[in-house]
């Protein structure tokens, strides 16, 4: 049986930085379909990543992007009725989620603050490639290079 055929969205870029990535970004922060309250989040996080750096925030958020972006990840593939953990390269789009999911999964876990300090304290770390978000990239690629011997099963 087949897959269903998965389609490529086309996202308009946001209005205050015109970035598509930014778009993205907000509907992975967004909670319950209240994409208002995740722009809000997100605009007060620029603010306050452009307060404590000095730089430009859409700078400091790509950057931060490609620093929590994955190389390789492991795959699982059953093979002769055994699992084995076959490390693949990440495609685009693929590597752009999990850097985001990473880092929302990152500002989340921290308590006591409100959202769009704790998300502004994880995209500088991860712009100065250390935190959370680049603890969990390099643990995947830790792990991909530890299942290298299966490479030869990834088809």
């Amino acid at each position: 049986m087949r897959k269903k055929k998965n389609y490529k969205r086309d996202f308009q870029p946001d209005l205050a930085y015109n970035s598509v990535a930014m778009t993205r970004f907000v509907n992975y922060l967004m909670r319950k379909g209240e994409k208002s309250v995740a722009e809000r989040v997100m605009y007060r996080t620029m603010n306050l990543v452009k307060q404590k750096t000095n730089e430009e925030p859409l700078a400091v958020f790509d950057k931060a992007i490609a620093n929590a972006s994955p190389v390789l990840e492991v795959v699982s593939r059953r093979v002769g009725g055994a699992n084995y953990q076959v490390p693949r390269e990440v495609r685009g789009d693929r590597k752009f989620m999990l850097a985001c999911r990473w880092i929302l999964l990152a500002a989340r876990s921290k308590k006591g603050r409100p959202m769009a300090e704790k998300l502004a304290e994880e995209i500088i770390a991860a712009s100065k490639n250390e935190g959370v978000a680049i603890k969990k990239k390099l643990d995947t690629h830790r792990m991909a290079e530890a299942n290298r011997a299966f490479a030869h099963f990834a088809w």
